[in-house]
């Protein structure tokens, strides 16, 4: 039998009572906040929780004023505390089929289903929830909250908000990035680095095309390096980093391509993007350089037909990976609580890298499977959601001592 948490959480007086993290999944998830929409409703509810319960709040706004970025700190107001990481987007629901309303938590067959349950509102409802309890504790060392606005797009909202972190609170040493990993320490991931191309050509009829320039043909040039790119790579001998991922190199990806006017005409525009999934010991810069050679190659073959021709590159999200870190305090806590030595990395990006590269010592582990992210029906196996809370309880008693 399903069963319907919406009653939990409705007409729940926050003053007065402190949620379970069911409850607290459950509010989040009734919050439809897709990353091309505001989250500002999320955050002032979760803003007045916390308050509810004694715990001031921060907000970062991205430039539009329509979305933000919440952090909070429990415990004394001193450095080397832990950071638990989390995002308030999710993706749309737009053309998925599914068996419930995606915006109510239902329980089923031993799981809990709605968007963002796996990822990654359930582990926002356990790290809020571990804040609250933090507070109540009374913790020797500091607990802070991060939910950032705009991770599945790009981790956008993660940098701001950390710079702000940095200049309000005391900062922390360690941070536990919570996205979907079965509760498994991940200790790096890939990194990530996109290109939107613009390929102007010059107009003529097809049958004079070599007196014209196609917009679309110049730009299959680019694409098909990139196909050449990934098959080089794939027979290349991996790094010792390298070789933890699944494909053990860098790949380049062309996902969307447009242009042209009518099939008898030298297409005179191509748009297209080019993005990278970076190993955490390569540089995005490197990949940059090789691709913008390829392009000038081809831009001095368009120009050597019709000198107005050109391509225009603009950037677009940047992603830093997460390296692994030798003797690294994030992951020490994470595999003496979870008691897994294993090795286990990611090929997707995450906002892990972003407190890296600001000095903070980062890991990856929450509750749920990524292969249930973005699905219909997404699900978290309750299990998994209890693994979660267990893990919480285990450092909240880290903090206490």
């Amino acid at each position: 039998m399903d069963i319907l948490f919406s009653q939990l959480i409705a007409d729940t007086d926050m003053a007065a009572e402190r949620l379970s993290p069911l409850e607290l999944m459950t509010k989040l998830v009734s919050f439809p906040t897709v990353s091309r929409d505001s989250n500002l409703d999320l955050v002032a509810w979760v803003e007045e929780y916390l308050a509810s319960h004694g715990i001031d709040s921060h907000r970062k706004y991205d430039e539009t004023g329509e979305k933000a970025s919440l952090f909070a700190h429990a415990g004394p107001l001193i450095e080397g505390g832990i950071v638990l990481s989390g995002h308030t987007d999710v993706v749309p629901i737009d053309g998925q089929e599914w068996d419930s309303d995606p915006w109510e938590v239902i329980e089923s067959d031993g799981k809990y289903i709605g968007r963002g349950v796996c990822d990654m509102k359930g582990f926002d409802a356990l790290a809020i929830w571990a804040l609250v309890e933090a507070h109540y504790r009374g913790v020797k060392r500091p607990l802070q909250l991060a939910l950032s606005y705009d991770e599945e797009v790009g981790c956008r909202g993660a940098p701001p908000m950390i710079d702000r972190m940095l200049e309000v609170l005391p900062k922390a040493s360690a941070v536990i990035v919570g996205e979907p990993s079965v509760m498994q320490p991940v200790t790096a991931h890939k990194g990530g680095v996109g290109y939107r191309l613009h390929v102007i050509g010059y107009e003529v009829h097809s049958s004079l095309m070599h007196t014209g320039v196609s917009a679309i043909m110049s730009g299959a040039k680019i694409i098909d390096w990139a196909n050449q790119t990934n098959s080089a790579s794939s027979v290349a001998q991996p790094s010792d980093v390298a070789a933890l991922f699944n494909p053990p190199y860098t790949t380049a990806h062309v996902g969307t391509i447009s242009g042209g006017t009518a099939g008898n005409i030298t297409a005179k525009d191509c748009y297209f993007s080019v993005d990278f999934r970076v190993l955490p010991d390569e540089t995005p810069e490197t990949w940059y350089d090789r691709l913008k050679s390829k392009i000038d190659a081809v831009e001095q073959e368009m120009k050597a037909v019709r000198p107005e021709a050109r391509i225009d590159v603009t950037p677009g999200y940047f992603v830093p990976g997460l390296r692994p870190e030798a003797e690294g305090e994030a992951e020490m806590i994470v595999r003496q609580i979870t008691g897994d030595n294993g090795t286990h990395v990611v090929s997707y990006g995450t906002e892990a890298g972003q407190f890296q590269e600001r000095g903070y010592s980062a890991v990856i582990c929450g509750p749920g499977d990524i292969a249930q992210a973005h699905q219909p029906n997404e699900f978290m196996e309750i299990s998994q959601f209890k693994a979660g809370q267990d893990f919480m309880v285990s450092l909240l008693d880290r903090l206490e001592s």
